[in-house]
């Protein structure tokens, strides 16, 4: 068969995408990009909150209306509402839960009554979906954090690390494909190999695993938890120059009450320490973080407390969400629930704080020289896109835009010099 793939949410479920593209082609299929080729489409959904259930809604609408092959549906909303998606989508020909991968061979053998599937899906086994300069590896899975709005647990289970001999196969891979740009992402990603003491093994340890490849000239570390955060780990950052100083921390919030209140350990004072030390260790870090507004009980004076803050910390990024109510949680039947009105206006609120801050961060990068990589070109720009130490891969962050009297091709790597910047993107001219 001809297998098409739409894979919908984040990095994570991407790298389970690529896992199921092995599947089916070591299962003897092949797999194609062209939608209107395909015999068979997978959309690998995403299920964190209720508008990635109209989005996986809308894309199966759209599939069947356009293509009327079969269709499966795996990822975070099949092990949320499998049984719901296949009584609301009837054009649904299979549902495979996340706990049911180990078992995709079967499932495929008994939709199709047929003994063709022979191979298991396997986490070291991926068509890389990626440029060919990057990859990810995804080192844990599930959470036991047990955040009050958050669903992770209810999809993913709780916190498992992929054991260091699989992940070591794993980087042998990635490295033999000459890639550049290695990005480490987990649900948690600081406290990987903490579920199994005995073996001593934590994210540091791993990272001088990574750090012995000298093909990753960038190496990015995604979803770091505050309190997890070692002074072992910030002493790596501080000396090795090829793992990233991006430091992407979640903190939600900074008001220690509504802190409490989503079940996030520490508090305001320990991450303001937290973030001092870091700046102290690693001057160049990049702070990046997620903030939830209008969380239940939320008032006009925690925004207050967020929005100095924000100006104490001076985050070069920062991403922002309005409260997402989801059935499962236990925030879904906390007292005091915010109307959606008062959430978009403190919505706006922050981010035009984050705005200001945001501009003068990056007006400081002027005059900077720093390494890049050619990621594409801009038509409209006239200009080379990249990236940096600053941005995070998936270009939630802004873009690089570089001049080059030269012609560059994707994955080279350069130097340039920022010449000017605004709210979001930096403008820049390669170093001859």
């Amino acid at each position: 068969m001809y297998i098409g793939l739409i894979s919908l949410g984040c990095a994570k479920n991407q790298v389970d995408s690529e896992e199921i593209l092995s599947f089916f082609k070591r299962n003897g299929h092949e797999i194609v990009s062209d939608l209107s080729l395909a015999n068979m489409i997978i959309i690998n959904s995403c299920g964190f909150l209720k508008e990635a259930k109209k989005e996986v809604y809308d894309v199966i609408d759209a599939v069947h209306e356009d293509f009327n092959v079969p269709i499966i549906v795996t990822g975070c909303l099949a092990t949320r509402i499998g049984e719901q998606i296949k009584k609301d989508k009837p054009c649904v020909s299979l549902v495979v839960p996340i706990h049911d991968y180990p078992n995709f061979a079967y499932k495929m053998n008994e939709f199709l009554s047929c003994n063709d599937f022979t191979e298991s899906m396997s986490n070291i086994k991926r068509i890389y979906s990626t440029e060919n300069y990057q990859a990810y590896l995804k080192i844990s899975d599930g959470c036991n954090n047990r955040c009050t709005y958050c669903t992770i647990p209810l999809i993913r289970g709780s916190f498992h690390s992929i054991p260091l001999k699989t992940l070591e196969m794993e980087l042998e891979e990635i490295a033999s494909n000459n890639v550049k740009e290695l990005i480490i992402i987990s649900q948690d990603t600081t406290r990987y190999g903490t579920d199994h003491p005995e073996l001593n093994e934590n994210i540091c340890t791993l990272l001088k695993k990574v750090l012995e490849y000298k093909q990753f000239e960038f190496i990015k570390l995604l979803y770091l938890y505050p309190d997890e955060i070692t002074d072992e780990l910030i002493q790596l950052f501080k000396e090795n120059p090829r793992l990233t100083p991006y430091f992407d921390v979640p903190i939600q919030h900074s008001s220690d009450k509504i802190l409490k209140a989503m079940h996030r350990r520490g508090s305001r004072q320990y991450l303001l320490d937290l973030f001092k030390k870091i700046k102290e260790e690693v001057p160049n870090a990049i702070l990046r973080t997620t903030i939830m507004c209008g969380f239940p009980g939320e008032t006009e004076e925690d925004i207050d407390d967020l929005i100095d803050f924000m100006n104490q910390v001076k985050f070069d990024h920062l991403g922002v969400f309005t409260y997402s109510r989801e059935k499962g949680t236990p925030s879904y039947s906390f007292d005091d629930q915010v109307p959606a009105k008062i959430k978009s206006e403190r919505y706006n609120r922050i981010m035009k704080e984050q705005i200001r801050i945001s501009y003068k961060k990056n007006y400081a990068h002027i005059g900077e020289t720093m390494r890049a990589i050619i990621t594409g070109y801009d038509d409209k720009m006239l200009a080379y896109m990249g990236t940096s130490y600053i941005f995070a891969p998936d270009d939630i962050d802004g873009y690089m835009y570089i001049y080059s009297d030269e012609a560059l091709e994707k994955g080279d790597i350069i130097d340039v010099k920022v010449i000017d910047a605004n709210i979001y993107d930096l403008i820049c001219e390669k170093i001859h």
